[in-house]
């Protein structure tokens, strides 16, 4: 029986030498590492737009990957994954149940190693490759070409009107996660598992090769070879594409989630550094309760019985961490003070997610 089915575990182990993702040293350290440890076959050598500043730890942003990444409690499992998934340049694929922290791992990485917000993309059945790369509003440039020229028409004088293609483009999440820069972003592709059948193996090549084209600015290349369009953090124009061509230069770290859904094909699994994560058991549930509460381990007293309550009903039904914390929250408030109504509040905030509905 494994320790999550039994609502055991054990402590982290200490820190590994090797590791660089919760490593020793500081996060400018940790990137100065991750740059030297380089495979020859992943190296890539997009040119920077000296111009273009991806956002930091100083952007409007960061306080929400900030706070969500630095209350992740990961396990000594978890951390090899993902630091073998840094060495090799390889995205990481996160399997489990709902519930089980498998996207915060994503912020818990741009945390630790200060990368900046998280470029997330949630995927749906109607998702396709480009959606991920850019965003191209063909009607909208077309309704302000006929603008435009309905305008001309009318007075004499008026200039011919502006026909670039950059302001009707923008880059999706992956698209920025691609820019040329020094330190990669982190690139969060949420249930990869609710896609299309196709969507996977187009992910390859782009993965493989770390760049992709945009058609229609390779198209104008010759009127218009240089273009500065939006990025997925901010729609106006911010970086300058040659060509229609971005080639990155560090490779995103990129976090792919999925609940088990569906099965993907054997090039996609070769190409990924693969981790599943098991419900968290009482050990883990008890640090987790702590680092994001901020408690102290004397104050146990006051949850330890939500703890249990809380792997007892999980027997029955998936249950998902924050549901606990919930439970926690409202106990350290003072809600449901009656103890009469116990069984009530329980059932109020710790509702399986599958199985038979709680009592």
């Amino acid at each position: 029986m494994s320790a999550a089915a039994t609502g055991t575990d054990t402590e982290p182990t200490g820190t590994k030498d090797w590791w660089i993702y919760q490593g020793p040293g500081d996060a400018v350290r940790k990137c100065e590492r991750l740059a030297e440890q380089l495979p020859p076959w992943r190296e890539f050598t997009g040119d920077q737009d000296p111009e273009y500043v991806p956002p930091d730890s100083t952007d409007p942003a960061w306080p929400e990957t900030d706070r969500r990444g630095s209350g992740y409690v990961p396990d000594a499992e978890e951390k090899d994954a993902v630091n073998t998934a840094l060495y090799l340049r390889r995205p990481l694929l996160v399997t489990g149940k709902p519930g089980v922290g498998k996207s915060t791992l994503a912020y818990s990485i741009a945390a630790d190693l200060e990368l900046g917000p998280v470029l997330h993309w949630p995927v749906t059945s109607r998702s396709t490759l480009r959606d991920g790369l850019y965003q191209y509003d063909a009607i909208g440039r077309l309704h302000d070409a006929n603008l435009g020229h309905l305008h001309a028409s009318r007075e004499a004088d008026a200039p011919v009107p502006d026909q670039s293609i950059a302001p009707y483009l923008r880059l999706g999440p992956l698209g920025t996660a691609l820019l040329p820069q020094e330190k990669p972003r982190v690139l969060l592709v949420d249930e990869i598992d609710k896609s299309d059948i196709d969507l996977p193996g187009d992910l390859l090549t782009v993965f493989e090769e770390g760049s992709f084209e945009i058609p229609e600015l390779a198209r104008v290349a010759g009127q218009e070879p240089r273009v500065r369009i939006g990025t997925h953090d901010d729609p106006n124009p911010r970086v300058w594409v040659e060509k229609g061509q971005v080639k990155c230069r560090a490779f995103p770290v990129v976090v792919l989630t999925s609940n088990g859904e569906r099965d993907f094909p054997p090039p996609f699994l070769r190409r990924c550094i693969r981790l599943h994560m098991a419900p968290p058991g009482r050990e883990k549930l008890t640090r987790i309760v702590r680092q994001r509460l901020g408690l102290d381990p004397a104050a146990d007293d006051r949850y330890g019985d939500l703890v249990e309550a809380f792997l007892k009903r999980r027997m029955d039904g998936d249950l998902a961490t924050d549901q606990l914390l919930n439970a926690v929250q409202l106990r350290l408030s003072g809600a449901w003070p009656d103890p009469e109504e116990r069984e009530r509040f329980l059932g109020t905030v710790l509702q399986q997610l599958t199985g038979a509905p709680s009592a």
